[in-house]
Order: structure tokens, then sequence, then C-alpha cells
């Protein structure tokens, strides 16, 4: 008998709950029901909440339950977001949706894996979570559905981004073949068609064809991001609380409108940090101590939380050092790491994003103004 049974056994008919782990894919949903001590598995069609609400009834009945016991569950954050997680709880459900990095796993070198084996532990661990292990797992902060969608934009943004540094380079690169080179600009396939190569021949007609359709790709691209980039704006004007907090931040020098949207409506604008450790932790540029007997090093920054939030500290961190020289914390950075070689500078830098992230945080929560900082409107 595992601890979660008779952690159940041992309580009263007042403790009495149902517990729903769900093992989610993309065509079938594989769900354990248990009230502690009995277990019951079904299998439904992915996205199937007919099914769902009639398994639930059986279940209850099944464990002789009342209809308004107490129903927590659970499962892992993946592709099919936080919709699920919405319906369980507007159905009076307590529901976690739990970091699948996080779930504790045999580590012997080879160990089963199945479906039926996860949605088991899934079980047992959400069991252990009801009756006080808090940390047992990371739970995921699921933010309102306003809130995911204008995540969207940036993110968006982000992607296209990067689709139009692909469509570039993959126009530079097949000119490179024939030893041309010229920039996209407006008039671009007007000179495509005058181009020659060195033995004054035309470019071949297949080659030319393809780099046309590519270059449309690429117009395309830069209609959709101009679009995205007025609407970010139109967002902005609107005044409410995070669009505040975006002017806020662009009121320091080396933070422009990209990395404040980015900051805001991906980290500071829905998440409520309790303190220092939590903004460094929910960022993943927390450090990561190994320390084992004599063995003690350090592992690096953790990573676990949301990468575009990162990429931007770094980013930001940079621009720190040469818009604000005078701020305390570039002078920690000169003191530290800048005689250093380019190694150490890299390992400088993320420790320079942790603290400007943290710094941020409390001119944004607590007006505090970085020190030695300088504010575009004080120029």
């Amino acid at each position: 008998m595992t601890n979660a049974q008779m952690i159940r056994k041992s309580s009263n008919t007042t403790n009495d709950r149902l517990y729903i782990a769900f093992e989610l894919a993309s065509k079938n949903w594989k769900i354990m029901f248990s009230n502690g001590v009995k277990r019951r598995c079904v299998n439904i069609a992915a996205g199937d909440l007919a099914s769902l609400q009639l398994h639930l009834k059986k279940s209850l009945k099944r464990f002789a339950l009342a209809a308004n016991v107490p129903i927590h569950s659970c499962y892992e954050a993946g592709r099919d977001g936080f919709w699920l997680h919405r319906y369980l709880v507007e159905h009076g459900i307590f529901n976690v949706v739990v970091d699948s990095a996080s779930i504790e796993v045999n580590r012997r070198y080879r160990r089963a894996k199945t479906d039926q084996i996860d949605v088991n532990k899934l079980t047992d661990m959400l069991i252990r979570y009801v009756f006080g292990e808090q940390k047992l797992w990371s739970v995921l902060r699921v933010p309102s559905v306003e809130q995911e969608d204008n995540r969207r934009l940036n993110r968006e943004a982000t992607r296209l981004k990067k689709e139009r540094t692909a469509h570039t380079n993959r126009i530079k690169s097949m000119l490179a073949l024939h030893g041309l080179n010229i920039d996209l600009g407006a008039d671009f396939e007007k000179r495509l068609d005058e181009l020659v190569q060195y033995n004054g021949a035309k470019l071949p007609i297949r080659l030319k064809q393809e780099i046309v359709r590519q270059y449309q790709r690429y117009l395309l691209v830069v209609q959709h991001l101009k679009e995205l980039t007025m609407e970010q704006k139109q967002l902005v004007s609107k005044r409410n609380s995070q669009a505040n907090k975006v002017h806020r931040l662009q009121e320091l020098k080396g933070i422009g409108p990209v990395t404040s949207w980015n900051l805001v409506y991906e980290f500071f604008g829905w998440r409520d940090f309790k303190n220092v450790k939590q903004v460094g932790a929910a960022s993943g540029l927390a450090p990561t101590p190994y320390s084992s007997g004599d063995n003690k090093k350090e592992q690096g920054i953790s990573k676990a939380g949301n990468r575009l939030v990162r990429t931007t500290m770094i980013e930001t961190a940079w621009l720190w050092l040469r818009y604000q020289p005078n701020s305390k914390l570039s002078r920690w950075f000169g003191q530290r790491f800048a005689s250093g070689g380019k190694r150490m500078r890299r390992v400088g830098i993320v420790a320079l994003a942790r603290k400007l992230l943290i710094a941020l945080w409390k001119y944004l929560q607590k007006a505090i103004v970085p020190e030695g900082a300088v504010l575009k409107t004080a120029r």
C-alpha cells in the first residue's frame, strides 16, 4: 500500500475527495479517477468533454462519493495549453497544470514508460500534493484569456523576424552562387532584371523565378510585421495597467519599446512576485549550485523560466552597460568582469541580467529607480 493510500485510509469521511489525473494526447486522453484507495482508468477521445462528464459521474457512483465532494485534478503542461484548466475550474474542480520537467522519475538507466504508468504516477503525486507536499512539483501560474492573448503579438513578431531573416539569407545565398549581391530594397525586382553574371550573361531563368517567389514571401512577412507593430502601438496607447508599465520602463535610458513590451506582457504584467528570489527563479536566471560531499560546482543558470524573457534581459544588459555606464550595476560589472576575457564577460552579463531584472521589478513595483540610472526625461 502506498503512502497516499495509507493517508487516505486513516482519514475520516469528511476528507473524501475525488482525484483525476489526465494524460493528454492528440487523439486520445487517458484519465485516472481515484478516491485515494481505489482507481478507475478510462480512455476517451481528445477533447470529448461530454464523455469526461459521463465518466466523472460514474466514478463518483463507483467510489460511493457524494456529488458535492471536492474534486482535484492535474495534467502536464503541453500543446493543449490552458483551455482544459479553465474548463475544469469553471466546473468547480481544483485543477493544477504541472511543469513536466519537475515530475520525479525513476533514475535507472532503463525504465518502463507507458501512458498507464504516467497517469498512475500523476495520480500518486496529485494525492501527495493535496495532502500537503506543496514542493512535490512545479505548478504553473495560468494567465487569464486576455493576458494570454496579449502575448500572441510579441511572440508572433519574434517568429516573423526569424522568418524575415531566413528569407533574406536564402535570397543572398542564391545570388552568391553566381557571385552577385544586392540589397533587398523597394526596387529589388527591377535591379534583379538588370543583374548580369561575371561573363555578362543574365541569371538562369529558374533561379530568377525562385528568387522572385522568395522575395514575395519576404514582402508578406514585412507587411505582417508592420501590422503587428501598429497593433502593439494601439494596445499600449490605451493606458491600462500593463500599458502604463510599458511606458514606465521606456523612461529608462537603454530600454526601448520592444524590450519593455516583452518584459511587461511576458513577465511583469500578469505575474505577482513576493520577493526577488521569485523574480530570478521565474525567469530561469537563478543559479543552480551542485554540492555533494567535497564535490562543489556551479552548473550555471537554471533556464527553467521564460526563454523570451531571458533572451530579452541578456540583450538589455549589454545595452544597459552602453547607455547607463554610471549606474551602480554597470560599475559592479566593470569591477568584477570587464577586465577578464570574453568568457568572463559572457558569464558576467548573465549575472548582470539577473540583477537588472530584479532592479526593474523594484522600479515597477516600488518606484525605486536603479541606483545611478538616468531617465530619458531628465536629459
